[in-house]
């Protein structure tokens, strides 16, 4: 009896240490070096017409990619955005997959940080993307909130500079997972364009690597080289950004 009883208890320590060891995505914990599907998310709003362009050729490359619709109009609490993409991630961990990455356009981007402090993003992605989002605010989400009362919605205000929220974003960013931050200086919609600089993460102004680019915010989904830049980062090996322009 003795003897069965130790045996019965090395074999459920066999089970708990392989359980402990093995990479288990429905344990929410990634495995770097297998990419898996990817999230997208838009911007202020919610219109999905850029980024569901940008989808479709990450899908020519043969990765699963979602564009993550947010509740309502996509203008109210960014908080709630980051909830709806969460119950996305759980469903690809649930059914398996090894691991998410992430693409956040404009206000898509704010969202995403969100997730990743309030959802323990960290041990769910593996790579981030961020497209022009108003990391630091923008003034005309500041301007907005400044107006008449209702004239800005809940993300509006959310979004201008110094808001409570802005605050309360982890800087820099947790690592992991990898970020990759892009962005053009002649975005008119998030000004200032820098705002879209995140500290923690491989930043790309677009101007450094095109510089006759006049690329503004509405074109960064759809451009060659910012589709370039992600398909490189949401990718096996590590982030680096193009040697030049993408023509096509």
């Amino acid at each position: 009896m003795l003897l069965i009883g130790v045996a019965a208890a090395v074999a459920v320590l066999a089970v708990v240490v392989t359980v402990a060891v093995l990479p288990d995505a429905r344990r929410g914990v990634p495995a770097p070096d297998r990419p898996g599907p990817v999230l997208l998310v838009p911007g202020y709003g919610g219109g999905t017409g850029g980024i569901e362009a940008l989808a479709q050729r990450i899908r020519a490359t043969g990765r699963d990619a979602t564009v993550v619709v947010p509740p309502g109009d996509g203008t109210g609490d960014l908080n709630r955005q980051a909830d709806r993409l969460d119950e996305e991630v759980e469903r690809l961990l649930r059914a398996g997959a090894p691991s998410v990455d992430l693409v956040g356009y404009s206000a898509g981007g704010v969202v995403v940080r969100l997730w990743v402090q309030n959802h323990d993003g960290v041990v769910k992605a593996r790579r981030v993307v961020t497209l022009g989002s108003p990391h630091h605010g923008a003034e005309i989400a500041g301007a907005g909130a400044a107006a008449a009362a209702g004239a800005c919605p809940q993300a509006c205000q959310q979004l201008a500079p110094g808001s409570r929220l802005l605050r309360g974003l982890s800087t820099p960013v947790p690592t992991p997972p990898q970020w990759l931050a892009v962005w053009t200086a002649r975005d008119r919609t998030v000004t200032p364009p820098e705002s879209a600089r995140l500290e923690g993460a491989t930043n790309v102004e677009l101007q450094v690597i095109c510089p006759s680019s006049t690329l503004d915010h509405a074109g960064l989904p759809t451009d060659p080289t910012a589709t370039a830049l992600v398909l490189q980062a949401i990718g096996a090996g590590p982030i680096q950004p193009p040697n030049g322009c993408v023509s096509s």
